[in-house]
């Protein structure tokens, strides 16, 4: 028997078909973009998930060749969706969806401060409060378009909007409920009516059923078996947030261990039994042992989505030669910056392209180059950008250690970014942890895979992913690069204490 896992990402789909024992047969992939109406505004419609994630799955389907009737099941993941897609009730999209990018509810973010105590609402929700969560941009949505509003019958997750299109069935599971934050309980592992009270959010905005990632949603439909390829009647299991699902596909199961996914953005993350929540990062049920174990981690806004802005504002001639050659122009990118030395001559680069998540949670933070001088070329200036999306992976490690998660000195390392040998070295030489990547590279559409085989019993319990997992052989931090990164890494921290009122007053 055959599994499909699909990730819905922020600026593509993944689907994958893996075999019982793990093995990858083939994938598919689809871009596409995020509409950006206003600075720091980030928001997506969910038919370009729907026509992506099935038409992956169908490449999937008919590219593998293997018999429909032998696929056993299909899990999915997304993207943290923000507020989700408002829908009325028949389930059709009133606005866009606030996708997590999107820093907006500023506004609602200051009320909430003003308002709630931060001990009150990190008592019941396991977080804070920033424009970055979910809850505060439905209350940007309350307070900005009343018209939309009072129509709304629910919120849904992207990955469950996909869910409900491939079954007619409505359900959250418990990660994505968690990221929300603001309106779930993590104690009580449902929603919270007291602070949906205290916020003027309605809890009836919310779905009813939340169920474990590894649960069954429903079933392919006769009409939706022809648009995605798979038979009518195959289980649909609801998956989870990409972060954990990416976590899971690199095997983490218990304390210890860590695991960074480097896409769009970076989530670095780690497993424990939630007695001690870490202030200042986001904690949510994990996907597997959803009831029992936590899943925090700690967020940069933008890691793979400064190479991309790189690439399409100044990369035409790698743009060129790639077109010629077949070569990737991150892969031209990478072979330029190999000349360049640790700490590029002197740039240090704020990655606050798109403010930023943890742990400075400062939605007017903007990106900065520092240091730069005639003698410096297009290289130094990527390796800069490569090299503070690192400083940002370490001070969110930091930020970990000092809230008491204990941390094994190998970080394993999943998602698009990590294909790069020049920036897995930059991630390690700064860190100072070894980084190992998991050989498939297929990151959270290989974890929804896997929770697909649990979802439906092929596979008898979660311990059995260490059985799934390759690995390439660990990246040692270079002693010498360690010492530079040092002192470059002091003053990365400086410049943005000193630049953040500056900041906040353009």
């Amino acid at each position: 028997m055959y599994l499909i896992g699909c990730d819905i990402g922020t600026q593509g789909t993944k689907s994958v078909m893996v075999d019982e024992s793990g093995r990858v047969l083939v994938e598919a992939q689809r871009e596409y973009d995020v509409i950006k109406p206003g600075s720091n505004w980030a928001e997506q419609w969910p038919d370009v998930w729907v026509r992506a994630a099935f038409e992956t799955m169908g490449e999937v389907v008919e590219k593998s060749g293997v018999a429909k009737e032998e696929i056993a099941a299909l899990a999915i993941s997304g993207l943290y969706g923000g507020s989700g897609v408002p829908v009325d009730r028949e389930m059709k999209p009133l606005y866009p969806c606030l996708i997590w990018m999107d820093r907006r509810a500023t506004d609602q973010t200051g009320w909430v401060k003003d308002n709630i105590s931060k001990e009150e609402i990190f008592s019941i929700t396991g977080n804070y409060v920033d424009s970055y969560y979910g809850f505060t941009k439905m209350m940007w949505l309350r307070d900005n378009r009343p018209e939309i509003w009072k129509k709304i019958y629910k919120f849904v997750t992207p990955k469950d909007y996909v869910i409900y299109q491939l079954t007619g069935e409505n359900a959250i599971d418990y990660s994505s409920a968690g990221n929300i934050g603001g309106v779930f309980d993590i104690r009580k592992l449902t929603w919270s009516s007291d602070m949906c009270r205290a916020l003027g959010i309605p809890i009836e905005y919310l779905p009813e059923r939340i169920v474990r990632s590894s649960d069954m949603v429903g079933k392919i439909t006769r009409a939706s078996s022809k648009l995605c390829g798979l038979r009518e009647g195959t289980p649909v299991i609801s998956g989870g947030i990409d972060a954990p699902v990416a976590q899971l596909s690199a095997g983490a199961l218990e304390e210890g261990e860590h695991v960074a996914m480097v896409g769009t953005s970076t989530c670095w993350g780690t497993v424990h039994d939630g007695s001690e929540l870490p202030f200042g990062l986001v904690n949510f049920p994990y996907v597997v042992h959803d009831t029992e174990r936590i899943y925090s981690f700690g967020g940069s806004a933008t890691t793979g989505a400064l190479a991309r802005w790189f690439k399409e504002e100044f990369a035409d001639s790698e743009a060129s030669v790639g077109l010629r050659t077949g070569i990737s122009p991150y892969q031209l990118l990478d072979r330029e910056v190999e000349t360049i030395p640790a700490g590029s001559d002197g740039i240090i680069v704020l990655p606050y392209f798109m403010g930023e998540r943890s742990p400075i949670w400062d939605p007017f933070a903007k990106g900065v180059f520092f240091g730069v001088t005639l003698v410096h070329t297009k290289a130094h200036m990527y390796k800069a950008l490569m090299e503070g999306a690192a400083y940002a992976l370490r001070h969110n490690i930091e930020e970990g250690i000092k809230a008491g998660l204990k941390l094994n000195d190998e970080c394993w390392i999943v998602g698009g970014v990590a294909k790069s040998s020049a920036w897995n070295r930059i991630f390690a030489d700064i860190t100072g942890y070894k980084m190992r990547q998991v050989s498939s590279l297929v990151e959270a559409p290989f974890g929804d895979a896997f929770l697909a085989g649990l979802g439906v019993g092929l596979i008898d319990r979660p311990e059995r992913i260490k059985e799934w997992v390759k690995f390439r052989e660990p990246i040692n931090p270079d002693p010498n690069n360690r010492e530079i990164y040092e002192k470059s890494y002091a003053l990365f921290r400086q410049l943005y204490e000193r630049t953040k009122d500056l900041m906040w007053q353009i």
